[in-house]
């Protein structure tokens, strides 16, 4: 018995050294400090950041969209594409819905503003400039982590991104807004410029053309018989965007690749194209089509029909960034727009981003962190206090009537 005693004592003082160890461990985790611990890091160190205001530059076509933390961290956005008039009182609208929420919860945000209300859900403005807080959400959160916002998609597919204009790669525009039907003087005023385009950048580049809508589905289909001898990579926008149908006929009698996009927003927008096989390439806007959360969404769409991306990007730095960063994480890529010495849409000075274009016809991938953008705002506050105004483009055919340009 004074033996079963003996080790019943020995096994309870085992059991209270390994209590006193353990309390001797976790006093020592506490002392070394959270920030060293492993078991603390689990807790999410950016719950507590949240947006605190928003500002708004109206520059051109262009509003650009900052948002801000307590963190002192922002991020950077830009609107365009619509009347940046009601746009830019629609943001500060909507501004009510992000308001003391996390920046980090980016898809939930895009939802909460996307369905706010039932009879605005969709639409180029609500969604041009959802697109825009989409981006700068983005940009903020590749701050808060310090990586470029590629890294938060996935990472990179690719070394480098092809992009035109270029030595290598030219598109040519329409040369004006036709009538209901062309002449053998249009046809071959087009076809002469493309042949031109081809000469420029010999066989081993690339010749787009870019209908952009103006060019009518009968001259459209004359046209494409024409342009065999110039292997052009794609047609672009070859029909008004609304009737499935139009690109249906055009993708039966026309042989040469058909592009869209620009003008249709969200998945639900890119979904007919692919369901009816009548699109062999999209190209999302970044800014139209509801920010970088969608652009990768309609990537993941695009890729389950084998189609790639070409983007359209007319846009500040901003856009282009945002875009860019899309593309640097998808696997179905083809050629992105690119455009950074247009003043018209960015103007000189006020965004700013490191890239240098190889003699191959493309650009490395965007840097970081967020979307690599640096924007002076002292220059912006000054620019935004001028007077600013916008002009609807209003085009006519020859006889009067409206154009649908």
């Amino acid at each position: 018995m004074k033996d079963e005693n003996s080790k019943l004592q020995a096994r309870r003082s085992l059991l209270t050294g390994f209590g006193a160890a353990a309390a001797g461990l976790a006093f020592v985790n506490q002392a070394v400090g959270d920030e060293k611990n492993p078991a603390a890091q689990v807790v999410d160190r950016s719950s507590s950041i949240r947006i605190t205001g928003m500002k708004l530059y109206w520059v051109g076509p262009v509003v650009y969209v900052k948002i801000e933390t307590n963190h002192g961290i922002s991020g950077w956005g830009d609107l365009k594409g619509v009347d940046p008039r009601p746009a830019k009182v629609l943001a500060e609208s909507l501004f009510e819905l992000l308001r003391d929420e996390n920046p980090t919860r980016i898809e939930h945000l895009w939802q909460k503003l996307f369905r706010a209300h039932r009879n605005m859900r969709g639409g180029a403005l609500m969604v041009h400039t959802i697109a825009a807080i989409d981006i700068a959400l983005w940009d903020l959160v590749g701050k808060l982590w310090n990586v470029p916002v590629y890294r938060l998609l996935g990472g990179p597919t690719r070394d480098r991104i092809r992009v035109y204009h270029t030595d290598k790669a030219l598109k040519v525009p329409p040369h004006g807004i036709y009538e209901h039907s062309g002449t053998p003087a249009d046809i071959d005023r087009m076809v002469k410029a493309i042949a031109a385009a081809r000469e420029k950048v010999g066989p081993g580049g690339v010749v787009m053309f870019d209908a952009h809508s103006a060019v009518p589905p009968a001259t459209l289909i004359q046209l494409a018989a024409a342009l065999k001898p110039y292997d052009v990579l794609f047609i672009e926008e070859p029909a008004v965007p609304g009737n499935i149908e139009v690109f249906k006929r055009l993708k039966e009698q026309i042989s040469i690749p058909l592009a869209t996009g620009e003008r249709d927003r969200t998945i639900w927008g890119m979904l007919p194209y692919l369901q009816e096989g009548c699109i062999d390439i999209l190209q999302p806007d970044c800014c139209h089509t509801g920010g970088i959360s969608q652009m990768k969404k309609i990537a993941v769409l695009a890729e389950a029909y084998f189609l790639p991306l070409a983007p359209h990007c007319t846009a500040t730095f901003l856009g282009i960034a945002a875009s860019l960063h899309v593309v640097s994480s998808i696997p179905f890529f083809l050629i992105h727009e690119f455009y950074p010495q247009n003043a018209g849409f960015n103007v000189p000075g006020l965004t700013r981003m490191e890239f240098r274009l190889d003699n191959e016809g493309y650009i490395g991938l965007p840097p970081g962190p967020g979307l690599g953008v640096e924007v002076d705002e002292k220059l912006l506050m000054e620019e935004a206090k001028k007077p600013q105004t916008y002009k609807w483009p209003g085009a006519t055919l020859k006889d009067g009537s409206i154009a649908d340009y």
